[in-house]
């Protein structure tokens, strides 16, 4: 019998949830998304430095010897993800997803300047527009940024999504593809709840991911649904036949060493229940996300998390610029991780506590205790590209 992972290929695109290079060879996904969240992950490995150093080098170059630091790191942020996502684009066949900087979620003029920029650098480098997803958080201002892009022929993944209302905005404002965040509004629950776990027909991640699929086929939108963020392969099967799945390397390799019959659990061709259409406007889209307290929270502290990855990722990219040129490295990069999310201040971060990405906090946490206190920090950042203890 094939594996879970091949069953699963044969009707639903599987992408690979991970900017590591090595990890795509090894799992040949159709398309592969990242962020700085992932690319911080990646940054820990040495075989990339080479990458991060070039970046930094041919942005010094591009803006002049004047520039500071800060300016140098900016303009090579979107260097290096654009960067990453070429090198991507060589072992996938398909598409590549590459975020805004999630601290423009609340400005449209900024997210579609931003997004113009990052396909500019694509197409400077050769790369067709159609193999490149800006992937843009789902708030109402980046829902409207997506509307313009797409109208441009720039196609966007609007991730950072819980709620129904950012589902159906999407679809009425065209955008190519999805992200709802299945092992999110999990969290959420058991937080909520008490529940230790839920069997995977009643994940109210799992739910909330069928419900705006049959929706999207009931109706006829061609917005993709791509389901995200999996704690758990029970999440996956039951969401067997969605358009997507982007599914960390490490839940990949447990589907593919699982050998088990995968039935299709959703199908574009018969949708198993058929919601009531309703029309999202600005209005109503803020009286449901306001009656949807796990939506409104996620999508609060998801961006926040993104925010917090890419400061860390820039203050990566500050010391490493020292270094190449020279100068003093900053040392202060745990203490300001601990600040930022050891809410309790009991001098460890658990997973609830964490505001960046899920693929970072299982860099850092070596030892899968699900806490990681500074030691753990201090060896994730020990490479050359990290900041010094």
């Amino acid at each position: 019998m094939a594996s879970l992972l091949d069953q699963l290929a044969a009707m639903t695109v599987v992408v690979a949830d991970t900017g590591d290079l090595e990890a795509i060879r090894q799992f040949t996904p159709r398309d592969a998304t990242t962020n700085p969240s992932l690319i911080l992950a990646a940054a820990q490995i040495p075989a990339y430095q080479e990458l991060i150093d070039r970046s930094l080098k041919e942005s010094r170059q591009a803006i002049g010897d004047q520039a500071s630091a800060e300016e140098v790191v900016a303009e090579a942020l979107d260097e290096i993800c654009v960067t990453f996502g070429k090198e991507i684009l060589r072992l996938v066949p398909g598409r590549v997803s590459t975020e805004v900087d999630a601290r423009l979620s609340y400005d449209t003029e900024a997210t579609i300047a931003k997004a113009r920029k990052l396909i500019g650098l694509y197409a400077d480098a050769g790369i067709d527009r159609q193999r490149v997803l800006i992937k843009i958080a789902s708030t109402w201002e980046g829902i409207r940024a997506a509307e313009v892009l797409e109208r441009e022929g720039i196609h966007c993944n609007l991730t950072l999504l819980f709620g129904f209302a950012q589902a159906v905005a999407c679809a009425e404002a065209g955008v190519t593809l999805i992200s709802p965040f299945v092992g999110r509004i999990l969290d959420w629950y058991k937080a909520e709840t008490g529940r230790e776990s839920y069997p995977g027909p009643e994940d109210p991640g799992v739910i909330s991911v069928s419900r705006i699929f049959d929706y999207f086929k009931t109706y006829g939108y061609r917005t993709e649904v791509m389901g995200a963020s999996f704690r758990n392969i029970e999440e996956i099967i039951e969401l067997a036949g969605c358009d997507l799945l982007t599914i960390s390397p490490k839940l990949l390799d447990q589907l593919r060493s699982t050998t088990a019959s995968l039935p299709r659990k959703l199908d574009p061709s018969a949708p198993s229940s058929t919601p009531e259409r309703i029309h999202v406007d600005a209005v109503t889209f803020t009286t449901m996300m306001a009656a949807d307290r796990m939506a409104s929270e996620k999508l609060d502290e998801g961006i926040r998390g993104f925010c917090k990855a890419i400061e860390t990722l820039e203050a990566m990219l500050a010391h490493r610029l020292a270094v190449l040129e020279g100068g003093a490295a900053f040392r202060h990069a745990v203490q300001e991780i601990f600040l930022l999310n050891d809410l309790d201040g009991d001098g460890c971060i658990t997973r609830e506590e964490w505001l960046g990405s899920d693929a970072v906090f299982d860099a850092l946490d070596t030892d899968h205790d699900g806490r990681l206190v500074p030691d753990d920090v201090r060896a994730g950042l020990g490479t050359p590209l990290a900041l010094t203890r």
